[in-house]
């Protein structure tokens, strides 16, 4: 089976891991604060703050910027459930914005008409929006930038697919559009460190916010705490924070990996590129990219145009995993989620996220991926929708 994205970990990888499982720190030692120097170098941001997964990233994400009961976060329905629950996790409401049928990334233009719906019947606004950087590709960040300073929110970009990528040659992380940039190291990422994610941000007050929310709260800064300590072992937990660590042999992984990102992203391109190449002659929409974006490649979804071939979305799905193919679809639109309907979203509220999910398959892609294994991949996809 070719799977839809795989790891590369190479020998150099696992001598980084080793080595520090041979060390005396295999938590709170060393590697975690050289992994975050090499995420800001990276992405050219001030700070960076690296913790056990993305989701762990999106909620202290939330809560640096105050996001709590009586608050509204808007993202897009297409996207993991992740970048929706951190909203519930601080007791907030969550709501969406449909996406945009070229790029499938959550719509600006619809973006600006919720505000301007919003403001019109005096219905809340969002405190914070999470774009999501869905395959990839950048949204349409200056827009949602422009929009937040007329409105009032702030910006958490999910960009658990888009480390490596760039949007009007800036890189994605810089937080230039954002408040908050928050990346995912999962094993099917561009990046791994196994489980693993981080925050990048210019604001020294939201990193430090987020550094003590990742630990149970708990300082031993003097400047933090309210009173002198009390001898070296002394420390105050001053937050209701949360053990969302990464660990040394995490972070090791990820400095190594860091290494070669620039090659990861370039491989990934020339395959996507291929892909383009070999399948604009069948019966498919191919994804396309967006002015002044570099993407990082995560995922390649096709869109069957089911009107021209005769098999259905499941049949074609099935067809090409029963010959080898470990396709996948990304994603489920979250408001028809079952916990998700209880809280009373609808199926038709967002027409074009479920437009999407009826036509969307993600083939393989990953960045060592042969042109041998990619060759099969069109021949099969070729055999099943023609």
């Amino acid at each position: 089976m070719i799977p839809y994205g795989k790891q590369e970990i190479s020998q150099q990888d696992i001598d980084a891991v080793v080595s520090v499982l041979k060390s005396d720190f295999l938590t709170q030692g060393p590697q975690v604060p050289l992994f975050e120097r090499a995420i800001k170098q990276l992405v050219n941001a001030e700070f960076a703050v690296a913790v056990n997964s993305a989701t762990s990233a999106l909620h202290i994400a939330c809560l640096a910027l105050g996001v709590g009961k009586g608050d509204v976060v808007w993202t897009t329905p297409i996207t993991f459930v992740a970048s929706a629950n951190c909203a519930l996790y601080c007791g907030a409401d969550i709501d969406f914005v449909d996406i945009d049928e070229v790029s499938y990334n959550l719509c600006s233009d619809k973006l600006e008409q919720k505000l301007l719906e919003a403001t019109a019947h005096n219905l809340p606004l969002p405190k914070v929006v999470i774009p999501v950087h869905l395959c990839g590709q950048s949204c349409d960040m200056q827009k949602i930038y422009d929009l937040s300073k007329s409105y009032g929110f702030s910006i958490i970009e999910d960009a658990s697919h888009a480390i490596g990528g760039k949007y009007k040659e800036v890189a994605v992380g810089s937080c230039k559009y954002s408040d908050i940039t928050v990346f995912s190291f999962h094993p099917v990422k561009i990046v791994t460190t196994a489980e693993g994610g981080a925050a990048t941000t210019n604001n020294a007050s939201l990193a430090s916010k987020m550094d003590l929310l990742r630990s149970h709260g708990v300082t031993r800064d003097p400047e933090l705490m309210n009173q002198a300590g009390e001898g070296a072992w002394y420390y105050q937990q001053i937050e209701l924070g949360y053990n969302y660590r990464m660990t040394e042999m995490q972070a090791a992984l990820g400095v190594s990996q860091m290494s070669r990102i620039e090659d990861f992203v370039a491989r990934r391109n020339q395959l996507a590129n291929r892909y383009d190449e070999q399948l604009q002659n069948l019966p498919l929409v191919l994804p396309k990219q967006i002015p002044d974006s570099y993407s990082g490649r995560h995922l390649y979804v096709i869109k069957l145009k089911l009107d021209e071939i005769e098999a259905s979305h499941t049949e074609v799905f099935d067809a090409l995993r029963s010959n080898g193919i470990g396709v996948n679809l990304h994603y489920i639109p979250v408001h028809t989620q079952p916990y998700y309907q209880k809280l009373g979203f609808i199926k038709g509220a967002y027409p074009q996220a479920e437009a999407y999910y009826e036509q969307a398959i993600s083939i393989p892609l990953y960045h060592h991926m042969s042109f041998e294994d990619q060759n099969l991949v069109i021949k099969v996809l070729q055999e099943v929708v023609i």
